[in-house]
């Protein structure tokens, strides 16, 4: 057979498989409206039958139900529906405020469905949850206001929904172990504000402690464990866990403390631009941008703009923001980005006073938390149990000669002028809290070779410099130190350290028209709450972490 008549064969075929193919199709397709069609059926028999509860029910029937997107538009009249109707003239009662002294009052309360349980027909309980408070709802059949049908609403409801519950409260004769709140509340009526679909993790799971994982795997039980990734990959749902909720509250209050403290001590909040020319801090480790055409980069620190400010004559400043580091560094406690919280001021004789700072400082900011926030840090301790920081009102300052011998006398090989690593850390730290009773102190005079270029040397070995680090459970936390503020040594200094003196013309500039002794320092604020709360990773401290593997969401 010729090849000329190969064509139609081919083309028979093609034609035989775009019918099977399109009778598949057809096939799909009837199946996709079949199931629509069954889907509709269903929304209207659900409907039919709520129609017809409701008409069984007559007025019970208002006192629940999902509240229409009509009366979730800001609308003021009472008379648009049963929710409005229900709430309008009351004041919503926080969960957290619900004590035994609103006893037989009733109450407004919303939050999100933290879990349900049905007993039997008549009964269901419901744990409403608002941030880091729980309470214990009831809905049980009554003839004046819940109806079976009511009952059945309530068992239906979804974890994380959000509701408006109506009730009662009442202090039962017995603790309460599943809420936080040691009161129950009567439900008289119940609305629905935000159906939730089922979630990517459970709060329940994302909740459990590490401690109850292993206990239950004793008795032969296995716990979901939700990991770290899985839980920063659904962190919206992972933030309203307890711990989280308690986590970032902790952190709102350490970022508020200090704001209070240094504004008490005449300190000027500043802003300074996070796009700059160069390397904040000099290093290769910058994020680079294209600036309309010119290189630029991520601000490593405020660290230039601190110093200018100073000698604009400011006399003292402090800034919150966003600090960019692009180091490869894989580890518990280092971020790409963090919230630094940085200061700088004037000296009057010593740079003791910048410590002086550093220790009422940090002392308000333990005491604050520890007097403002007992209720977070109960909820952080229960799913990741720690011990309480030890610390004095007048915080240990210890030379770094002292803490190099202390570590020599412990049989830890050190030298003597060079930076302390990790372990070296760690074990000072140990050292200390045996000795003094102690994890929060300060260690400085540190060696000069180890500092940055524009540290001061000490008046009285050069070998060392008018430096400091401060130090939370054998985990360095702020470095700070006495600023070079005459532009010729610096110069001096950034040549010995090899920097070209061209690249950071504008820094030294800055200090030619007169500039006060001055100095400061810098902490990560994810790390103060890490190490406050003896946490084992700033993952856990960053609301949206950013590390060399993670930039989303």
């Amino acid at each position: 057979m010729s090849t000329e008549s190969e064509p139609p064969k081919v083309q028979e075929e093609v034609d035989s498989s775009s019918q099977s193919i399109s009778k598949k199709a057809a096939k799909k397709e009837a199946a996709k409206k079949a199931k629509e069609e069954r889907r509709k059926e269903a929304e209207a028999a659900a409907s039919a039958a709520s129609a017809l509860s409701i008409e069984e029910e007559g007025p019970l029937a208002n006192n629940y139900g999902d509240v229409p997107l009509q009366e979730l538009q800001s609308v003021n009249d009472p008379q648009t529906g049963k929710w409005s109707e229900a709430v309008s003239g009351r004041e919503w009662t926080e969960v957290g405020a619900l004590n035994g002294s609103l006893k037989d009052q009733e109450v407004l309360i919303r939050g999100r469905v933290h879990t349900t349980r049905p007993v039997g027909n008549k009964l269901a309980f419901v744990v409403v949850r608002e941030r880091v408070s729980t309470v214990q709802c009831l809905a049980t059949v009554k003839p004046d206001s819940v109806s079976k049908e009511m009952v059945r609403f309530v068992r239906s409801l979804s974890n994380e929904s959000i509701v408006d519950v109506i009730g009662v409260v009442s202090v039962p004769d017995v603790e309460i172990k599943g809420a936080t709140q040691q009161v129950e509340v009567q439900i008289k009526k119940l609305y629905c504000v935000s159906r939730a679909a089922k979630t990517p993790i459970t709060i329940e799971d994302a909740s459990r402690s590490e401690a109850e994982i292993e206990k239950a795997s004793k008795e032969g039980v296995q716990l979901p464990r939700v990991n770290q990734d899985t839980r920063l990959n659904n962190r919206v749902i992972d933030i309203r866990t307890l711990a989280n909720q308690g986590i970032f509250r902790i952190q709102s209050q350490v970022g508020n403390i200090f704001r209070q403290f240094l504004l008490s001590e005449n300190f000027v909040e500043i802003h300074s631009p996070k796009l700059i020319a160069g390397s904040s801090e000099g290093g290769s480790a910058v994020f680079k941008l294209d600036y309309k055409g010119q290189p630029a980069c991520l601000a490593q620190s405020p660290q230039l703009h601190k110093q200018m400010s100073i000698c604009g004559d400011f006399g003292r400043v402090f800034e919150t923001g966003p600090v960019f580091r692009a180091e490869d560094s894989y580890t518990h406690r280092h971020l790409c980005e963090f919230t630094g919280l940085d200061v700088e001021m004037e000296i009057r004789k010593h740079y003791s006073e910048v410590m002086d700072i550093v220790d009422r400082l940090f002392v308000t900011i333990f005491d604050g938390l520890n007097k403002v926030c007992k209720k977070e840090l109960e909820a952080v301790a229960k799913q990741y149990p720690f011990e309480p920081l030890k610390y004095k009102p007048k915080t240990l300052r210890l030379t770094f000669e002292e803490g190099i011998q202390m570590l020599k006398d412990a049989g830890v090989e050190i030298d003597p002028l060079g930076d302390l690593n990790t372990e070296s850390e760690r074990k000072l730290g140990q050292l200390v809290l045996e000795k003094y009773g102690t994890e929060f102190y300060i260690l400085h005079r540190y060696p000069l070779a180890v500092r940055p270029f524009y540290t001061m040397p000490c008046h009285d070995n050069s070998l060392y410099s008018n430096s400091f680090d401060v130090f939370i459970r054998g985990e360095e936390i702020i470095s700070g130190a006495q600023r070079i503020h005459i532009p010729e040594f610096l110069a001096e200094r950034a040549q010995a350290c090899g920097i070209d003196v061209k690249t950071i013309s504008t820094y030294i500039d800055s200090f030619r028209y007169g500039a006060p002794p001055h100095g400061g320092f810098g902490v990560g604020l994810e790390r103060v709450v890490m190490l406050f709360c003896g946490l084992n990773n700033i993952r856990k401290t960053s609301l949206y972490p950013r590390d060399p593997l993670r930039i989303a969401p």
